[in-house]
């Protein structure tokens, strides 16, 4: 958030002083060039009125070496000429090199000796390579009989205009270095409540119901957010405790009658008349009673696995250690095979409950519900966005377990249902079971974050198709590094 902020307020920034900068160093280059320009046009004024008198007279000797000290000093050549461009007087060599690479030269020459003072050429902009000519005239009116030309070298003036320039960029910089040492900690202020929000919600997102943000930091607007945020979760939370008690508790109290139900039912049997349907209707009578006993532990398990809210870190290869040899001898019992392909080292966000429960559920379905040969269990990591980091410190993959088996499977248009509470298929009617599994393993799993997926499992023995698949997707766990794991320092 620090950095999103700071993209917005730096580039408005950088463009506030770009926009004061760029025509205070445009006006800062025009002065130095115009400061050489009148130093020139100066210079070229006092040897015009030299050379006037001294070609009037005849005396040139002393003109002639102020000319060259100039150049000698200045390492600027300036030359007197006649009207036809001959120099008279000054550096000729000096002159001539000079000339031949300005070819503003001859416009400006003619224009002096036209008796016209000398305009600034429009080639000496501070970023060309070209010098700065200025010529004066000798004489006056139609009594011009030569002109004093000067060709300056400007490499000096561009650097001091380079220099101005860095120092304005170095003040440029300033508000800005000021901006940001002021922006970090005043954004940390603003937008440390956002953060927790976003933190809690994402807790919140994972079933920890009793998360709450802080109503005391951060500015008046966001104070009250969070407050309204705390206040809205006391809500959500009272209404989910007391849904879940009253499922725990009318679970409980139904279970009592329905036990002392049983009892009443069951001490029939020996007044059953041997001839007739009594004892068809005494099975059926006991049969619901025994289903409509396992739905009521199905629903108080429910609820108190739904109670623990909290997902945490833990090893798989610890939750398999537990549970392998048992779900082999299942298998082995009901005549199946179990494969395992579980890369070792992996560690999750395990859901409330327990992720060994549930496992368990998965590989009970796949054992009554499939009539399956071979059930594999299969782990993989799948690797999310490298950049960002969750609020509980989880990066962005995700492990995938998938219980899989060869049998009757699930059709695709079941498959949503399938996750719903007390749906069951059509052709689990006759097996024992609640339709609570699959939903209470979604929920679980959800609460940490993750997802249950219902997908295609084995491929069946006779080709005809698939069989059924449960993938169980959770966060990845960062793993801790213990003081041994870290290497001494050499």
């Amino acid at each position: 958030m620090h950095r999103r902020l700071l993209v917005v307020l730096v580039p408005l920034a950088v463009l506030l002083v770009a926009a004061l900068g760029v025509p205070l160093s445009v006006t800062v280059a025009e002065r130095e060039m115009q400061e050489t320009y009148v130093d020139r046009l100066n210079d070229v004024g006092r040897f015009a009125s030299l050379a006037d008198t001294a070609l009037s007279t005849g005396r040139t000797e002393a003109l002639q070496q102020e000319l060259t000290r100039y150049h000698e000093l200045y390492g600027i050549p300036v030359a007197v000429i006649d009207s036809s461009g001959t120099v008279l007087l000054g550096p000729a060599a000096a002159y001539r090199r000079a000339a031949r690479a300005e070819p503003a030269l001859p416009r400006i020459v003619a224009a002096a000796l036209a008796g016209a003072r000398s305009e600034p050429s429009g080639e000496w902009a501070p970023w060309n390579d070209s010098a700065l000519v200025v010529a004066e005239p000798v004489g006056r009116d139609s009594e011009v009989v030569g002109a004093v030309v000067t060709i300056s070298d400007l490499s000096k003036t561009r650097n001091r205009i380079l220099v101005r320039w860095a120092q304005l960029a170095a003040l440029g910089l300033l508000p800005l270095v000021a901006l940001v040492a002021v922006a970090w900690p005043v954004s940390a202020w603003v937008l440390r409540p956002v953060r927790e929000l976003d933190a809690a919600s994402s807790r919140i997102s994972r079933g920890d119901l009793t998360i709450r943000a802080d109503a005391e930091a951060g500015p008046a607007e966001l104070r009250r957010l969070a407050g309204s945020f705390n206040t809205m979760m006391d809500a959500v939370e009272n209404a989910v405790e007391r849904q879940r008690a009253f499922v725990s508790d009318a679970s409980h109290q139904l279970r009592n009658p329905l036990t002392s139900l049983r009892l009443a039912v069951e001490s029939l049997e020996p007044h059953l008349r041997t001839t007739g349907n009594g004892r068809q209707v005494y099975d059926v009578a006991v049969d619901e009673l025994k289903a409509m006993q396992r739905m009521l532990n199905s629903l108080q398990a429910s609820a108190r696995m739904e109670s623990m809210r909290t997902a945490s870190p833990v090893d798989l290869d610890a939750v398999l250690a537990t549970r392998v040899d048992r779900w082999r001898a299942l298998t082995a019992t009901a005549g199946q095979a179990l494969e395992v392909d579980v890369p070792p080292g992996l560690r999750l966000l395990e859901p409330p409950g327990g992720l060994g429960s549930i496992l368990d559920e998965l590989i009970s379905n796949a054992l009554r519900l499939s009539d399956a040969r071979v059930i594999e269990v299969s782990a993989r990591v799948v690797p999310g966005d490298p950049d960002p980091v969750t609020a509980d410190g989880a990066d962005g993959g995700v492990v995938t377990i998938a219980v899989r088996d060869d049998g009757q499977g699930i059709d695709p248009s079941e498959r949503d249902q399938a996750l719903r509470r007390f749906w069951r298929s059509p052709r689990h009617q006759n097996v024992s079971g609640t339709g609570l599994g699959l939903a209470i393993c979604a929920d679980l799993v959800g609460a940490a974050g993750g997802e249950v997926r219902l997908e295609d499992g084995l491929p069946r023995p006779d080709g005809s198709g698939y069989g059924f698949a449960a993938v169980v997707a959770l966060p990845i766990a960062p793993r801790v590094v213990s003081s041994a794991d870290t290497p001494a320092p050499v």
